[in-house]
């Protein structure tokens, strides 16, 4: 479901770009204002109780700047919720929280991140906006973060299922030897990914394997399988899934059948390309325990598609709420620690 923000509220994201942006909020103030109208549509909601109905504007009393408790000018809105008598802002218990990285910038970053369709880099951010590799680097991941898919329901209708492995060829890693692995081997990462034709959605998941338990499992996560009809290519692992659904079809790819009627894995297939051209032009490598993430930022830009830039930048900021992410846990499931 793509929010839309409504064109009475915000005349300077009618038809949104960068050079609108830059117009739009020409500092910290602004860009927090512009982020109330995303988020909120004008009526602010609290994190802390969810009351919408009784909550004011608090600081800065002149809307641009106050002073701190060190005396360091700040132009960060603070608003008080009137039920639970408990300060906040745009950016609290949101994957913003806590962030040293200018309000400004994060928006720009959103919309860069909404609107390039092969992705935008870590370092590429951190050309851009004059940040540091590793503060660049973490606020890409938050966003991403911000895009995954959790809660929003079960696939239902018709699913097209197909795997693929995500990494390089062993032969051309550095100390590989020749010879070594047989015919199918392969130590890349098996990745399954659905594809609801009914709604144009897509989801993705890094799997252990392809075996026929493990795709149930993944599958019977994300789709309502009594409800929905199953399309894939003549896989034996999905002969058993198939029976759980309310019909299963499939195409023989040995054989040069690709489609036939409405059965076919081209949606899949469509996806795929896009997604490794993407990985290997704009990322190039990306480490097995962040893929989860890469792989939710990819389904959302396929699975929104249709929307324009602006409805797709306000859908995300209706995400952002309780997804907050540290860095050291971060790092740490990285490092194995």
């Amino acid at each position: 479901m793509i929010h839309v923000i409504p064109s009475g509220h915000n005349e300077g994201v009618s038809k949104t770009n960068i050079l609108r942006i830059a117009e739009r909020i020409p500092d910290e103030a602004a860009a927090y204002e512009y982020l109330e109208q995303l988020r909120w549509n004008g009526s602010p909601v609290c994190p802390h109780c969810g009351n919408e109905d009784r909550c004011y504007f608090l600081t800065p009393a002149n809307g641009k700047s106050r002073a701190t408790r060190t005396g360091k000018p700040t132009q960060r809105r603070l608003w008080k919720c009137a039920a639970c008598r408990r300060q906040f802002s745009v950016l609290t218990d949101t994957v913003m929280h806590g962030t040293k990285i200018p309000v400004r910038t994060w928006v720009f970053v959103l919309f860069e991140m909404c609107a390039s369709k092969n992705g935008v880099s870590a370092r590429e951010i951190e050309r851009k906006y004059g940040l540091c590799p590793r503060s660049a680097w973490f606020l890409t991941q938050r966003i991403r973060e911000a895009m995954k898919d959790d809660g929003l329901g079960m696939f239902v209708g018709k699913i097209v299922a197909d795997e693929t492995w995500i990494g390089g060829q062993p032969r051309y890693r550095h100390g590989h030897k020749a010879g070594t692995g047989g015919q199918g081997v392969t130590d890349k990462t098996p990745v399954l990914s659905l594809v609801n034709t009914t709604t144009g959605q897509v989801r993705s998941k890094v799997v252990p394997d392809v075996t026929g338990a493990t795709l149930r499992k993944a599958i019977a996560e994300r789709v309502n399988m009594a409800a929905s009809v199953l399309y894939t290519d003549s896989g034996n692992q999905y002969r058993q899934i198939g029976q759980e659904f309310a019909a299963h079809e499939s195409v023989d790819h040995h054989v040069g059948e690709y489609v036939r009627g409405d059965v076919t894995t081209n949606h899949a297939e469509g996806y795929f390309s896009q997604l490794k051209r993407s990985l290997d032009g704009t990322h190039h490598r990306i480490s097995v325990e962040h893929l989860p993430r890469y792989l939710a930022e990819f389904d959302y830009r396929y699975s929104t598609r249709e929307a324009t830039d602006k409805e797709r930048m306000g859908d995300l900021l209706h995400r952002v709420g309780g997804r907050r992410l540290a860095y050291r846990p971060l790092t740490r499931a990285a490092s194995g620690a």
